[in-house]
């Protein structure tokens, strides 16, 4: 998928490894929110975390590593990615578990 820095995208991402139980939630949603960015972020019953992210492509890729580090504590071992068409989601929120 070609992206120009400022095109609108949304990425949806599924991550392993020591991501919950260590604020990672939060440390999305306050990138996120921070970067204009929206979407959601939740823990899902596997010990992953999924969220799916959309905005300008600069910002998105910029969230994306920000979660491929994580939060202190965490320890990311796995990240899927995919690309899907923009939903026009208004803000960033946290969802109740999956």
């Amino acid at each position: 998928m070609t992206q120009g820095p400022s095109q609108r995208v949304r990425a949806h991402l599924w991550v392993g490894g020591r991501v919950q139980g260590v604020g990672f939630r939060f440390f999305v949603q306050r990138r996120a929110r921070a970067l204009g960015l929206s979407g959601f972020v939740r823990n899902l019953p596997d010990r992953r975390l999924e969220l799916a992210v959309e905005g300008p492509a600069l910002e998105v890729h910029a969230l994306i590593e920000n979660v491929r580090n994580g939060p202190p504590g965490s320890a990311i071992n796995e990240v899927t990615l995919t690309w899907e068409e923009p939903r026009g989601q208004g803000d960033f929120m946290i969802q109740t578990d999956a």
